[in-house]
């Protein structure tokens, strides 16, 4: 006994010291009571996600068609999110085929609800699923951003400090509780990314895992599957895409996103230990959908991929491990992979991703190929988004 008490108080040492240096690290990030402030875009980075040219571009600010921008002294012009999407609109007035500059939905297409899941820790789902709804909002389409996931790492990183900000209320638990559920609409928050509204994550997402059980023997309605999908419904109207960021793990959390969703993407690092736990995910999942199924949850997806992750292009073991996984899944493996890179895990030390940094805080060598990795995974995930719209 003497022994438990004794691990017990060094636990609790150890989380109350971690808490006070994370707060104190935070505290050196962001000032208090700040919240996160989206860079400006150089004229070449503006072209490039709005399609054009640099030299159609100043063009554009010649002819006087468009807003003038901030410009430095030496005359060289910097974008904001916002100062993007008015230039689409602008240019969508005048473009010969509907939907070149803006390119979401029309009337008549379904929101598109995307899962990145695994239930693997460590796999990438939410670098995955933040860069993913960035790169959209910088293209103009209009982003949820839903973290089911108690840890709450998808909210952290849009600058919301879950331990503190949402402790008892405000997440995404409210709107798809048992007793007295939220409308979605109470929960969703505005984030400093211009076309990105997050639906925050925190520890009572825990409780759901723990009452469902329950609700499931009271027969409450909706049941769990059909919760997140019914909470949806208020507010998919206002929104192009909606992204899930799973939790690591395959609860009723995860089968409630699933039932919503219409596009999944399963990240694999590609190794052999990760490709067992995810032929085991894999096998888990199918049963498990097998059982919502029956009882009546719609299974429909337009599209299901396998997003190669933390990809080292030089390691011959991780080729031998993607070659297996295309020769065994198709085209079901995403073209682009994801690459393992030092501009993505020093971004994080300051909870910020790529597209957030600065190019210059990087060797531009390194910045320019995790740009260049994340853009072709991202622009291949759009192409399936347009493809499942018809186009």
């Amino acid at each position: 006994m003497t022994d438990a008490i004794h691990i017990n108080q060094r636990v609790r040492e150890n989380a109350e010291n971690l808490t006070l240096a994370l707060e104190s690290h935070m505290l050196k990030v962001f000032a208090p009571d700040a919240r996160k402030e989206l860079r400006l875009f150089s004229a070449g980075e503006a072209a490039e996600l709005l399609g054009i040219s640099p030299s159609f571009l100043r063009k554009l600010h010649f002819d006087q068609r468009i807003p003038e921008v901030h410009t430095t002294p030496g005359g060289r012009r910097h974008y904001s999110a916002e100062d993007l999407l008015t230039i689409r609109r602008i240019l969508e007035e005048t473009a010969r085929t509907p939907g070149t500059y803006l390119r979401g939905r029309r009337d008549g297409d379904k929101v598109q609800v995307l899962s990145f899941l695994n239930f693997k820790g460590g796999s990438g789902k939410t670098t995955s699923a933040v860069h993913t709804a960035q790169r959209l909002a910088l293209k103009g389409y209009r982003i949820l951003c839903v973290d089911i996931d108690p840890q709450a790492s998808l909210t952290t990183l849009f600058g919301y400090r879950p331990e503190f900000d949402f402790l008892d209320s405000g997440t995404i638990y409210d709107a798809i509780r048992y007793e007295s559920p939220l409308p979605l609409s109470q929960v969703v928050q505005k984030t400093f990314f211009s076309g990105i509204d997050l639906a925050p994550g925190g520890l009572m997402l825990q409780e759901f895992e723990h009452e469902t059980p329950q609700a499931l023997l009271n027969n409450i309605q909706p049941p769990f599957f059909a919760r997140m999908a019914t909470a949806l419904q208020e507010i998919e109207g206002d929104y192009d895409v909606i992204i899930f960021d799973c939790p690591p793990q395959l609860g009723y959390l995860t089968m409630s996103a699933l039932c919503a969703s219409t596009g999944l993407f399963i990240t694999i690092v590609p190794n052999m230990l990760d490709v067992f736990s995810m032929s085991q995910f894999l096998q888990m999942s199918a049963d498990l959908l097998d059982v919502v199924s029956d009882a009546g949850a719609s299974m429909e997806f337009d599209f299901l991929r396998f997003l190669i992750n933390r990809y080292e292009p030089h390691d011959g073991p991780q080729q031998q491990v993607v070659a297996f996984l295309r020769q065994l899944f198709g085209d079901e493996v995403m073209v682009a992979t994801m690459l393992k890179s030092t501009a993505i895990s020093d971004a994080g030390l300051t909870q910020q991703t790529v597209y957030e940094v600065e190019r210059s805080q990087f060797h531009r060598s390194t910045y320019d190929r995790a740009v260049d990795s994340l853009n072709q995974v991202n622009d291949e995930i759009e192409s399936l988004l347009q493809k499942a719209w018809g186009r």
